[in-house]
């Protein structure tokens, strides 16, 4: 499986994000890929609400998820959009972090929205209250393709074994965690974790980031780690896309996931236990 990873700096207008996923979707055609993966809110990264209030929709009027599933049809390849940051109808009118999987003919086979939010102080100048401006889904998702089954996570996801592991002992082969992942915890913990996610659970993962400087139209910014990283069942890393801009391609064997399971079959071993 011929796949690409996206790295992009998403600023806060959604017709730039899509323009800037396009291309890269174009050079990663190009280079024969069969599937394309793009980081979490792909569509605009953004600290201000009332900014968000303006420029997201909901999702049947979004033009990314629009111009990305034409994508797919225009060029016959399989979409991972990481994340798109849409309206919802909830009543406290929080956003939707949500992740597709779209087919070559267009259709949404899967949506998972982020279950777990990013709430957290790193430090005397840089926090995070993600659950403030949205809400979390509650269902884990995979999701069967003609190239092995998928299980969908978001950024924060991460840090949450037991949702990768559910994941595993689902049947996905392939674990996604599209990202915008902070610096100070993506130099510490970015790689370490996605290892041990592949380690655990036998999978392939697939993390496409954001990266770089992020300037709102208000002036404010935040920094991502970048760092796109594929990892194979053993916990090797295959394909590191550094902190630039740019496609990262990396060919997958999926044949890999039921050795290493057949190596190490942890996923069967599990057993009842009383909490402490």
């Amino acid at each position: 499986m011929r796949t690409a990873l996206v790295q992009m700096t998403s600023t806060d207008q959604p017709p730039e994000n899509l323009a800037a996923a396009l291309r890269f979707i174009e050079a990663a055609v190009a280079l024969g890929a069969q599937i394309v993966l793009t980081p979490e809110v792909t569509n605009c990264v953004s600290l201000s609400r009332r900014h968000q209030n303006t420029v997201l929709t909901v999702e049947d009027d979004d033009q990314t998820l629009a111009g990305l599933r034409d994508a797919a049809v225009r060029h016959g390849i399989w979409i991972l959009i990481g994340s798109l940051a849409l309206k919802s109808q909830d009543p406290d009118a929080r956003f939707a972090n949500r992740s597709f999987l779209i087919g070559p003919d267009g259709k949404i086979i899967a949506r998972y929205d982020k279950i777990h939010m990013f709430d957290v102080v790193l430090s005397d100048t840089e926090s995070y209250r993600e659950s403030d401006g949205f809400r979390p889904g509650d269902t884990a998702v995979v999701a069967d393709t003609p190239i092995g089954r998928f299980g969908m996570t978001v950024c924060y996801d991460l840090r949450f074994p037991a949702l990768h592991r559910s994941l595993a002992q689902a049947g996905a082969h392939v674990l996604t965690v599209p990202s915008a992942f902070a610096v100070p915890t993506g130099k510490a913990h970015w790689e370490v974790l996605l290892r041990a996610r592949a380690i655990e659970t036998g999978c392939f993962v697939l993390a496409p980031a954001q990266t770089g400087r992020h300037v709102g139209s208000d002036g404010r910014f935040r920094e991502t780690w970048g760092h796109s990283l594929a990892i194979d069942p053993w916990g090797r890393v295959i394909a590191d896309a550094g902190t630039e801009t740019g496609i990262t391609m990396v060919d997958l064997d999926l044949t890999e996931v039921a050795k290493t399971r057949g190596r190490m079959p942890s996923l069967r071993h599990d057993r009842e236990f009383l909490a402490p």
